[in-house]
């Protein structure tokens, strides 16, 4: 398994990784814990813009450091600026947090953008960086994907790549999520990780291999249906008096300002309005609040077209 990712680190990304700089765990979500409870301490700061996918925060507190949220908007793309970055950084920053394609956005940083947070970063010497690269393969534009590292090498000894087999290849229910980084923190994450779960199945671990190995086309055709799921889904819900849905750039959801179709409704907030379409129209959502951002909601494309198109209508007619 190890050597698949390193295998993988290497042809699709260009990064050289030793066995001793990678482990492998039960989903990427473990990675994340893990690294929390080796590098965090009491009056530790950690740098996560939102939206962020909802355990971001939760497992910063769990290791009693202290969650520090920037909020983004549709206005930037959802993209925290070098600005806001220098702007949030102290002494007690400890580790920043980036996600791209990002849950719940769908939005992509460019190697620009990149480079930009990494000269920010690059004066901060004690910031560690996780760069959650799970949605890597899901986007569209034509665009390479490029995470902090592969836009600034500089970073590499402190930076510990997330990522796994779940969005690319289908594989949610396997768990086997891995990291990458230096050596020093992967083998504290491994250390808690013994003390844990252990390893991860077997069995899921030669089955992800096998995806990481295979033939890639599959991941391809899979995009192709996402990009058209998600180019219906925004000029239907644009259409939608309230509504204001941007342009995504990966991942397979839709984050759309409706606090107009709320207040139209006469309904209080983004999860009363997601209450709301659950029990009247049978659409289930996500409130933007669970995600920092409230006003929004989630939409996936993971379903079928036709659902899709039944769930617009519905909301068309409200």
């Amino acid at each position: 398994m190890k050597n698949a990712i390193i295998s993988k680190l290497k042809r699709e990304n260009n990064l050289n990784y030793s066995a001793t700089e990678v482990m492998v765990s039960s989903g990427g979500k473990q990675v994340f814990y893990n690294l929390c409870q080796a590098i965090l301490d009491t009056g530790d700061e950690v740098i996560i813009p939102a939206p962020y996918w909802v355990s971001y925060p939760d497992m910063v507190l769990l290791a009693d450091a202290t969650p520090v949220i920037v909020n983004t908007g549709l206005e930037q793309d959802f993209k925290i600026t070098p600005e806001q970055l220098e702007n949030n950084l102290t002494d007690k920053t400890k580790l920043f947090v980036i996600n791209s394609p990002s849950n719940p956005t769908g939005a992509v940083y460019t190697e620009t953008e990149l480079k930009a947070l990494a000269e920010v970063l690059k004066k901060h010497p004690q910031v560690f960086i996780i760069t959650d690269d799970i949605y890597e393969h899901i986007r569209w534009g034509g665009e390479d994907f490029v995470n902090i590292v592969m836009a600034d090498s500089a970073l590499k000894d402190r930076t510990i790549i997330l990522n796994g087999v779940s969005k690319a290849y289908a594989m949610t229910g396997w768990r086997i999520g891995y990291g990458a980084g230096p050596e020093n923190i992967i083998k504290t994450m491994k250390k808690i990780q013994g003390q844990s779960t252990s390893n991860p199945c077997s069995i899921a671990q030669a089955a992800a291999v096998e995806a990481l190995n295979g033939d890639q086309s599959i991941i391809t055709t899979m995009v192709s249906a996402f990009e058209e799921r998600h180019d219906f889904i925004v000029d239907a819900l644009n259409n939608i008096d309230g509504v204001e849905c941007p342009k995504s750039a990966g991942a397979f959801y839709s984050f759309p300002r409706v606090e107009g179709l709320i207040q139209r409704l006469g309904l209080k907030d983004d999860v009363e309005f997601s209450t709301y379409c659950l029990e009247k129209l049978n659409i289930a959502l996500v409130p933007g609040s669970a995600f920092g951002a409230p006003g929004y909601v989630r939409f996936s494309f993971v379903t079928s077209m036709d659902n899709i198109k039944l769930a617009v209508e519905k909301l068309s007619n409200i």
